[in-house]
Parts: C-alpha cells; structure tokens; sequence
C-alpha cells in the first residue's frame, strides 16, 4: 500500500512519538509518506524528522499559508491508498480534501469535531473513546492500541549516573513524572502533594517542557527536593531510575508516559481519569482520585510503605509496534474494501 500520515503540530510529545513508530513500521514492507509543518522541532530541538527510518518519505508544508492546498497538491502527487491524520487540525484540513485514498484520523484526543465526520474510518487509543463516536458516524471503527518500543533498561552505572543528574543521592526514593508542563497534565497537583506526603528522603523530578514551567517553579519554591530537568532526548532511559512512576493528569486519552514506566518496571500512580485507568484495569498500578491533592497525597504515602514489594511483571506485548500495526494495516484494509462496496 501508498500511506500518507499527516501530521501538523509541533515538538515531539506522544501523538508524535506514536505517530513515528507507525511510520517507522509500516515503511518496512509498504511505501509511507509523512507530511510535516515547517519548523516542527520545537526550540529544544524535540522533533520528528531525526527519530524517522530513512525509508519514510517526508514532504514539509506551511503551518500559516495555503496549508490545505499544499497537502491537496501532494495528495495529488503521490495518489495514496490511505490518508491518515493525526490530531485534529490535519483531520480538518484532510476532510476538505479531495483524494480517492481512504480517509482515516486517530483519535489522539478525542471525537472533537464535525471534520471527525467525513473520515472513512476512526481509530480509538483507548476503549472509553469508543462510546464517544457519535451514532451519526457512517465510517469504520476499531481500537488499535497505542504503540510501544521496548527500550534496553540502561546498566546499574547509567541509572546511578542518571540519578546523580537529577540530585539522587544513595537511599534517595526517587519519585519521576514525563510530560507537558501544562495544566492538562496535574504538575500543581503533584508538587503540593508531594510536599504534604512528606516521605523521608524523597525528590521529585519532572521532565518535560511548556508553558507552565514559571508557574510550577514558583509553585516548588525553594523546595531542593524538586527538580525540573527540561526536555530530554533520551526520557526513555530516566524511567529506571525512577522508585515511582507518577502520571498525575487531568486530561490524558491513553497515558503512554503510564505504558514507557511500566515497560521500564517502575511502579506506577495514576490519576483514575479514562485513559490511564484503562491502562491500570488491563495491568496494574495505583489509581487516585483526579484533582484531588489529598487522594494524591495518600497515593503517594500507599506507594512509599509498600516500596518493598515486588512491581508485577507486565506483559506489554500486545503494546509492541509489531502486533499494532498488523492491526493497524488490517484495519485500513478493511477501511478500503467497504470504501468498494
């Protein structure tokens, strides 16, 4: 098959990273397409283009000017089977399209918009999106899982190395959180929390970067037990040297920093909003009360006195990039075949 991802936001945060390993997949044996914006890396250098297989090919357009007619002109170009956005500005401008390839969109958010409609097809992250597709849509739904690369656990030198940057010392309980600084994502939750629980010896460490990074250091005071490392290249090889994996979102679809922790077997706390409590349903993990500092602050205290007991293993297989997209293919195969009916 000819697939064509679009996507048009910036940085590289989970729809990104989710959005790559499909395209990193499925150039193995089909020919892939992925249409950009200009300047997608952020200032910090988090983008898209230097984590793609050289066998993608990547077609740049304007995020300001005639954007839907240059992702029409390259449609007309390449002539794809399937045309596959990626959030919801890329499914608008795709659904004003005029292409004979199957039209598809992820919902890496939600159902959140009338352009949703004209797809030919709609693929959930996870299971509670799936009774939020209104009854009026005509296309093709499946739940495919979001995709999962397992990544090498770093050496007891690299992890103890890495918890020396974020200022654990031996003994330290190392408690991470990875996302977004924003208020979607709870960090002026868990900073309060993590003060109140009062755990011996604790740090708090966060990774990420956004708008409310003033905001949420100001909130932390001159607490040295709170550490915001910025954006990291290499996030996925800070997950083992954490003690506790802490997602405390307000707003999450799927919760893939949830899926990264316990790939990396750190115990995990999240907040009982659908995505991540549909991950802790099907593995294991501790849920709190959403915006509740008190319900978080317990959590943390619950995680802290049973730091002892053994994480459960996982198996994240189901997860890995191979088995998703075979389903993900097949799921565009069926797309197409009712698109002939």
């Amino acid at each position: 098959m000819k697939i064509a991802h679009i996507i048009l936001s910036r940085g590289f945060a989970g729809t990104e990273r989710s959005t790559v390993e499909s395209c990193n997949t499925q150039c193995q044996d089909h020919e892939v397409l992925l249409i950009l914006r200009k300047n997608q890396a952020k200032k910090s250098g988090a983008g898209i283009r230097d984590r793609l297989d050289p066998k993608v090919t990547v077609a740049e357009v304007s995020s300001r000017f005639f954007t839907r007619a240059a992702i029409q002109k390259i449609l007309n170009q390449w002539q794809p089977d399937v045309a596959h956005a990626h959030l919801r500005r890329a499914t608008r401008l795709l659904a004003k399209c005029n292409t004979s390839a199957a039209r598809i969109s992820t919902l890496h958010i939600g159902f959140n918009g009338p352009h949703f409609l004209a797809m030919d097809g709609v693929i959930a992250i996870s299971p509670w999106q799936l009774n939020h597709i209104p009854a009026g849509f005509n296309g093709h739904i499946r739940w495919v899982r979001n995709s999962l690369e397992p990544h090498p656990k770093p050496n007891r030198g690299k992890i103890e190395e890495l918890r020396g940057n974020m200022g654990a010392a031996t003994g330290t309980y190392l408690i991470g959180g990875v996302g977004r600084l924003s208020r979607s994502k709870g960090w002026d939750l868990l900073i309060p929390a993590f003060k109140a629980a009062a755990i011996p010896e604790a740090k708090l460490c966060i990774i990420g970067e956004g708008s409310q990074e003033e905001k949420l250091k100001s909130l932390a005071g001159n607490s040295k037990n709170i550490v915001f490392l910025g954006y990291k290249t290499n996030v996925k090889d800070y997950y083992p040297a954490f003690d506790l994996f802490v997602c405390p979102s307000r707003e999450e679809p799927m919760g893939r920093v949830v899926l990264e922790a316990m790939d990396a077997g750190v115990k995990v706390i999240a907040s009982d909003i659908e995505g991540p409590r549909d991950m802790l349903e099907e593995f294991s993990g501790i849920m709190f009360k959403s915006d509740d500092i008190d319900s978080l602050t317990e959590a943390l205290k619950h995680a802290y006195k049973t730091r002892n007991q053994a994480t459960p293993q996982q198996d994240l297989s189901p997860h890995y990039a191979d088995a998703v997209n075979r389903d993900m293919v097949s799921f565009y195969q069926e797309t197409l075949s009712r698109l002939k009916k």
